[in-house]
């Protein structure tokens, strides 16, 4: 009989979204496949990383190799899916760190991860690989620039962000100029580096996106119809928006998004199930890119398992694809 892989699934973080990856550790606990694999939950805090073991015992991970000691059996991984929001298991230090120690994750790589953690740099470079996205300004704690300095690069509305991490916390949009000073501060007290961007109307899109036996799958995408005018973290996690999946739209205007989607897939060389935000403009007749995330929320208010239902699949057969992907690269 054929060995189950041993799979660590992690989750926790070091950051506030830590709470979204326990959220979503919920749902992926639920749907893992454990018929085709040896599952063990890895939390990874500030304080410790350690498998919570059935006994009410924490076992703590050896970061010399990653691995377990369970009552003298040492546990050596195959594979790692990733289920961590924010930092360390979205902005690349994880993806890095499995890399030194050889062991395959579901994730995008360390670069990639670092990268679109940042939503300056994703714009900057998806318009580099031809992809429409707003006009934006980048800020920086140490050099601080007055509401006024900003209104004279950008024109109002504007959306204010921290410039990394996700789940829209601390995000605000600013529709006049007596606002903007304080959805900076907001934004700051989030992030040393903030991000002023241009309002662009139309409709909001999100997609999931991933590869699995070297194809580039994007699912049916949703339309977001947030109660407070964006999609924030109440619309995001408590309800206050409508998610239509799928988004009802024109053929012509679907393949936009599914190509724009699979095109950024491809310029940010992507892995595993990323989600993207977009705004489609009428006016312009073409989708822009809002930001990329590259470990997208999983539970069952999230968006990613609706659209993986909406296409007919199970969650079970969509997390052991992410899983199989990672160990085919496993090198």
């Amino acid at each position: 009989m054929q060995k189950k892989p041993i799979i660590a699934f992690v989750t926790g973080g070091y950051s506030g979204e830590a709470v979204i990856s326990y959220k979503s550790a919920i749902t992926i606990q639920n749907n893992i496949d454990t018929e085709r694999y040896n599952v063990f939950r890895i939390d990874i805090t500030p304080e410790r990383w350690f498998h919570p073991g059935a006994d009410g015992q924490a076992y703590l991970v050896d970061r010399n190799d990653f691995s377990l000691n369970i009552d003298g059996r040492k546990i050596n991984f195959d594979a790692v899916l990733i289920g961590i929001h924010g930092t360390p298991g979205e902005d690349g230090k994880l993806q890095g760190y499995f890399d030194m120690v050889g062991l395959p994750y579901t994730s995008c790589d360390a670069a990639t991860s670092a990268l679109t953690f940042n939503k300056r740099y994703t714009v900057a470079v998806a318009a580099f690989g031809g992809i429409h996205v707003a006009k934006s300004l980048h800020l920086f704690r140490h050099a601080p620039l007055s509401a006024q300095d900003v209104l004279a690069q950008v024109k109002l509305p504007v959306f204010v962000k921290p410039n990394n991490g996700g789940s829209s916390i601390g995000m605000s949009k600013v529709n006049h100029a007596e606002e903007l000073e304080a959805a900076l501060e907001k934004a700051f007290h989030e992030d040393d580096q903030v991000l002023v961007e241009e309002f662009i109307s139309g409709r909001e899109f999100t997609i999931g996106v991933f590869r699995s036996n070297g194809k580039i799958i994007t699912l049916p995408f949703t339309e977001i119809l947030a109660e407070n005018e964006f999609f924030d973290y109440e619309a995001k996690y408590e309800g206050k928006s409508k998610e239509i999946t799928p988004a009802p739209c024109d053929e012509e205007t679907a393949e936009k998004v599914r190509s724009t989607a699979r095109r950024v897939y491809e310029i940010f060389n992507c892995r595993g199930i990323v989600r993207m935000d977009f705004i489609f403009n009428a006016e312009a007749g073409q989708p822009y890119l809002l930001e990329i995330n590259t470990v997208p929320g999983q539970s069952e208010a999230s968006i990613v398992p609706q659209q993986v239902r909406a296409n007919g699949w199970d969650l079970k057969g969509f997390y052991g694809a992410l899983i199989d992907e990672a160990l085919n690269n496993k090198i």
